[in-house]
């Protein structure tokens, strides 16, 4: 709750009239009966009253408090939409799972600590089993959600009645690095029976080459334009730091980038923006299709390049602290692999911009490497940030940067 400013009673009754009859439309108050001297003073609950709980369910209600002052704060209550978003148990690919939780309270003010925990069936997302099968949603972030009145979308990690991480909650693995920087680089395909958005019934569309970046509706189509467009849309609404969004180099293939200060902060966007892709192109009849290569022949896989930085990197760096680290990598290659999400091998293949899986590379500028040396780091003094290659579009963004925190740490 929050309180609008010191009122006089009267002046405010008449100006709030005022504004509720030209927004009739959206809000409805209910007026509180106050006594000059005694506050607060509420009217008939709303549960007393069906009739009007009917009328205004889902839009704001006036109530009266008194200050320190005795003077009249106005406080707006609404019936909140909160999403709470979390990832499932199945593997090798959790998916995302939503349900909405109905809160009073104030739209303008709220923040994460008003949001509880909230439990859910473990048992129907292969969390627990039927017979113990509760599991509990703790908020992690929360974000506007534009495209609901009064609603809000709550990123959560799954715990145990215990209070310890559940097994599957990738996110509690990741170190608390507040100078941990991560940019993630989201690639899919937008599907519609079956074939990507674009491609004829039958065959292929003219060879990759042309579409990269393209315009027109020859090189992406409308439908793909209208979605990634009011994706991106809600997706700032929302808060979420999206550095850019471009067609990208097979027909029918997106991407976007987003970017955080901490070690979860970009991870968590990740997510909160996959899912409002997917609910997106719900009312389109579309899909998304995050598989790392969901063709084979001469077409670009999709990935999730990670850019990373850490403090001592833009701080410090230095050539004999970067080639140290990229020994580091070297040295846990398949443990980074097995990270990155799966079925990779079919996309690490030395062609289409990857280096072979099986092979740990990097090179200035060179997109064939595992980790690409941008010539701003060089330049720099070996200082900035560095982008490993090698994640794929259907990672874990969790895991991914687990696996890069836990590198950068062991180097000293």
């Amino acid at each position: 709750m929050s309180f609008l400013r010191d009122v006089d009673s009267k002046s405010c009754q008449n100006k709030f009239r005022r504004n509720s009859r030209k927004q009739s439309n959206q809000l409805r108050f209910i007026w509180p009966f106050v006594d000059k001297w005694h506050t607060p003073c509420f009217s008939q609950p709303l549960e007393k009253q069906p009739e009007a709980r009917a009328a205004h369910a889902g839009r704001p209600t006036a109530v009266w408090l008194r200050n320190p002052n005795t003077k009249r704060q106005l406080v707006i209550m609404a019936k909140l939409k909160l999403e709470y978003l979390w990832l499932d148990g199945y593997e090798p690919v959790a998916n995302l799972r939503g349900k909405t939780k109905i809160l009073e309270g104030d739209p303008e003010n709220l923040t994460l600590a008003d949001c509880p925990e909230w439990g859910f069936d473990g048992s129907s997302t292969l969390q627990a089993d039927g017979s113990d099968s509760d599991c509990i949603l703790k908020p992690v972030a929360l974000f506007p959600d534009s495209t609901r009145l009064n609603g809000f979308l709550v990123m959560c990690e799954v715990m145990l009645p215990s209070g310890e991480a559940h097994p599957s909650n990738s996110r509690a693995t990741i170190p608390d690095d507040p100078g941990l920087w991560i940019g993630l680089e989201q690639e899919y395909f937008l599907m519609q029976e079956g074939r990507p958005l674009g491609w004829p019934e039958m065959g292929y569309p003219d060879p990759q080459g042309e579409y990269y970046c393209g315009a027109g509706n020859s090189s992406v189509g409308d439908l793909a334009r209208a979605i990634v467009e009011e994706h991106l849309d809600i997706c700032l609404d929302a808060g979420i730091n999206h550095e850019g969004i471009n067609a990208e180099v097979a027909k029918g293939q997106w991407e976007f980038q987003v970017f955080g200060k901490g070690s979860a902060t970009a991870c968590d966007q990740i997510w909160v923006a996959r899912y409002i892709l997917q609910r997106v192109c719900e009312k389109y009849g579309v899909d998304v299709e995050y598989h790392c290569k969901p063709f084979q022949g001469d077409w670009n896989g999709s990935g999730m390049h990670c850019n990373f930085s850490t403090e001592y990197l833009r701080e410090t760096g230095g050539q004999e602290y970067f080639e140290k680290l990229m020994a580091q990598f070297e040295k846990n290659m398949e443990e980074h692999i097995a990270a990155y999400g799966p079925d990779n091998h079919l996309r690490l293949t030395g062609l289409h911009e990857t280096q072979s899986i099986d092979t740990f590379s990097y090179g200035v500028a060179d997109r064939g490497a595992s980790i690409r040396v941008p010539h701003s780091f060089v330049n720099n003094d070996y200082k900035g940030y560095l982008e490993d290659r090698r994640p794929n579009s259907q990672g874990d963004p969790y895991k991914i940067v687990s696996r890069v925190s836990k590198t950068i740490a062991e180097v000293s």
